[in-house]
């Protein structure tokens, strides 16, 4: 019998550290490789994969989530925005009006059905995305991801990507374009407000 299978973790951590030095220059595990992280992690009872990984800057105050997982400076999530943004092919313009219309730009922000983040990611969508949405980059590429798959899908149509986004494209394609939900509808139309102002 032989151990478990790390290839999956392995290629998502090799990617999680590429993105690392391109916004940060140094790698977000230095030394030790991935397998030595959760052999660690094992020995003192860690079984969440995003403990592995120690914050740079310590936790203190509201919104510290933010300040935990990016190195200080304001550039810092503005940056890491657009080269997400960019990678996927999604404008910059309306990551940022979805992050404001989503969470208001708190990571720590939690809705009452569950979902997380900047972006709002809910568990599933966030598993889906292989993300771990209480992570701000991660969040934000999950999202940026999640919009540029539903842009693909509804080629282009801005209004029905957003709708799904919102509401799911299963109500989306159920409906033919924007379900007829007051909360889908108005976070369509702040959504465009925004992005075309």
């Amino acid at each position: 019998m032989t151990g478990p299978d790390f290839s999956g973790m392995r290629q998502a951590m090799d990617r999680i550290t590429s993105i690392h030095r391109r916004i940060y220059g140094t790698p977000s595990v230095p030394k030790e490789t991935f397998e030595e992280e959760l052999a660690k992690a094992a020995k003192t009872k860690e079984t969440s994969a995003t403990s592995v990984i120690k914050p740079e800057v310590p936790i203190s105050g509201k919104a510290s989530v933010l300040r935990s997982r990016l190195s200080p400076g304001d550039n810092d999530l503005n940056s890491a925005i657009e080269e997400i943004s960019s990678r996927y092919g999604v404008d910059e313009k309306l990551v940022r009006s979805v992050i404001s219309v989503e969470s208001a730009w708190r990571p720590d922000a939690v809705s009452p059905k569950g979902a997380m983040g900047l972006m709002q990611l809910m568990p599933g969508t966030a598993r889906m995305l292989a993300v771990d949405p209480k992570d701000p980059v991660q969040n934000v590429e999950g999202g940026v991801k999640y919009l540029a798959q539903l842009s693909e899908k509804y080629s282009g149509d801005l209004e029905k990507t957003l709708a799904a986004y919102n509401a799911g494209p299963g109500r989306v394609d159920k409906y033919g374009g924007i379900p007829p939900f007051k909360e889908t509808e108005a976070y369509v139309k702040k959504v465009l407000k925004l992005y075309n102002g």
